[in-house]
């Protein structure tokens, strides 16, 4: 008897191992200081955990709520209305999710049918595109130009077609460390108000932005917001990236899709994490508003720390991260240059090119800072050595 091997075909063909697997592993096999990764090398707040262990304790340990806990969505509509002066209805326009990559999944496949065009703004996080793929819409993506990253809005128009679906909003942006203004979001809403054309804001980076005006976020765009869906990460805000805990703000309408996609793409988020989250949020909301001084701290430390080398440092309105320009220290690619950087000197950064499809002219790697002041002074004593 023949047997015919199973193999089928590939629905993300192109996709293979992440550059941040590869930098990681590189880093770990060279004993390099690892600034490639977005995620910290310290722990949560105390509080946190010690809030965990007591849900544990009391029994908190079965399935949550498909949309979230109460007691979490409770304290997300009222943390969203402090800050953006619009509070959601908890129980129609608030889902918690595993983590703000589930969210914009979720969004993307719940929003996007096959032909449905998505228009995203390069540099652009990486599960973007598979994620339009797997849902069989086409990804047209607008090049933003460095230094400034801003979007040319007449560009932004010249892409609309009647097939336009979904436009994703990154900010505080990653990589760039660029911050959308409310200008921004006026200039958006003007392109899009007369055609049936949704927004995905990823706004997980929303409490580490150094401007003196804030985040914009789009819930505090009244007319974006009632067709808008605005993704953030506790992962992000409490320094917890592996609890794998975000959710979104969304319309009634746009919140029940969502929910169809996450019911049965994880059903419900970690109870007793949901648990502490919550009085977290309750019990110590001076964290997630003293976070953009935490991390500007870190930043200016590094910014300082590379003063002498041969780096030029790009503008950081937010996020943890920083980009440099190499182009004054070497001819090489963006990604060999990682790869040497790692390997020669000892320090693992990020290519830029990776978060762009097609040619990229530009010689910019990126650096976590969401790090110890001592390993962001060790690495910064490497590439000062350049």
């Amino acid at each position: 008897m023949s047997h015919v091997l199973y193999q089928p075909e590939s629905k993300l063909p192109a996709l293979g191992t992440t550059i941040f697997s590869r930098m990681s592993a590189l880093a770990q096999q060279h004993n390099a200081i690892n600034l490639s990764q977005g995620f910290p090398d310290f722990d949560g707040p105390r509080y946190l955990q010690e809030r965990l262990a007591w849900h544990v304790s009391q029994g908190a340990n079965q399935y949550a709520p498909m949309t979230g806990v109460a007691a979490l969505r409770e304290a997300i509509a009222d943390k969203t209305a402090e800050l953006y002066d619009y509070r959601p209805d908890a129980d129609l326009e608030v889902t918690v999710t595993a983590g703000a990559t589930e969210a914009l999944y979720a969004a993307i496949t719940a929003l996007v049918r096959p032909g449905d065009e998505v228009i995203c703004f390069d540099p652009s996080y990486d599960s973007y595109a598979p994620a339009v793929a797997l849902a069989g819409g086409v990804l047209k993506r607008i090049a933003l130009q460095p230094p400034a990253f801003r979007v040319d809005w007449a560009a932004f128009a010249s892409l609309i077609t009647d097939n336009t679906r979904l436009v994703i909003v990154n900010t505080p942006h990653n990589p760039s460390a660029t911050v959308w203004r409310n200008s921004d979001y006026d200039a958006l809403w003007q392109a899009i108000a007369d055609r049936p054309i949704g927004v995905l804001s990823d706004e997980v980076y929303e409490h580490i932005c150094f401007t003196e005006a804030g985040h914009a976020s789009v819930l505090t765009h009244a007319d974006l917001r009632l067709r808008a869906i605005a993704v953030s990460s506790f992962g992000k805000t409490f320094h917890v990236t592996g609890w794998k805990v975000g959710y979104c703000v969304a319309p009634p309408a746009l919140s029940a899709e969502i929910r169809k996609v996450h019911q049965y793409l994880t059903f419900s988020v970690n109870t007793p994490a949901q648990l502490a989250i919550a009085d977290m949020l309750r019990q110590q909301p001076a964290h997630y508003r003293e976070l953009s001084a935490f991390y500007r701290e870190r930043r200016d430390r590094l910014i300082a720390a590379l003063a002498n080398s041969r780096f030029r440092v790009l503008p950081c309105e937010g996020t943890y991260f920083l980009l440099l320009d190499y182009s004054a220290i070497s001819d090489r690619d963006d990604v060999s240059f990682c790869e040497w950087l790692t390997t020669e000197v000892g320090v693992a950064a990020i290519p830029l090119s990776v978060f762009c499809d097609g040619a990229f002219p530009h010689k910019l790697i990126r650096l976590c800072f969401a790090k110890q002041p001592a390993t962001l002074d060790a690495a910064a004593e490497r590439l000062c050595q350049l």
